[in-house]
């Protein structure tokens, strides 16, 4: 009978301990809505300065969340947005990649990919958090793969939820290229 209870109880306490876990993470989940300000931050560049998205006020801007440096498919996503980087700079718009890597992390991911774009490093994942773009792996909090196209006004304009970093540059040119047609955006 003891041997029951003590199972029941630790079973309990799994349960309970799960089922905070999950409220942990699903709290971070919800990205800001389309049409609303997006959130605000300052965060170390790849270049050991501090930027913020007030620094970008006037410009479009494409905030990419990724989970870490030299990984394939975050490498795939930002050799992507290298390549197009023209096309993004003819329409305006800034591409800032945002994960939990260190300003060195990223200064030697820029060096080794021949990066020409932001990457800011949110260690504490608190942007990430700010913008339900946080998940967890092996314990520990990493951006989600999800991507931002911000107005110049400083609001959301676009969400992209578990892109799939392949094609994914691609995806958000030809919405930038719709959201900046007269008339699209209200203006």
């Amino acid at each position: 009978m003891k041997r029951h209870l003590l199972l029941f109880t630790v079973l309990a306490c799994a349960i309970s301990a799960s089922l905070l876990v999950l409220t942990r993470v699903s709290a971070h989940t919800e990205q800001p809505a389309v049409g609303s300000a997006a959130p605000d931050f300052k965060l170390t560049t790849n270049e050991g300065k501090e930027a913020s998205l007030a620094d970008f006020k006037g410009q479009w801007v494409v905030l990419y969340f990724y989970p870490k440096d030299f990984t394939s498919g975050c490498t795939l996503e930002a050799r992507n947005f290298q390549r197009d980087l023209a096309k993004y700079e003819q329409m305006k718009a800034v591409i800032l990649g945002v994960s939990v890597d260190t300003a060195e992390s990223h200064k030697n991911f820029c060096a080794k990919e021949g990066l020409n774009f932001k990457l800011l490093s949110d260690p504490d994942a608190k942007v990430s958090e700010s913008y339900g773009s946080v998940m967890e792996y092996n314990g520990m909090k990493l951006s989600a793969r999800n991507t931002f196209i911000i107005d110049p006004q400083g609001k959301i304009a676009k969400v992209f939820v578990k892109v799939g970093p392949a094609g994914h540059s691609e995806e958000v040119l030809a919405t930038l290229a719709e959201l900046q047609k007269p008339n699209a955006t209200g203006d």
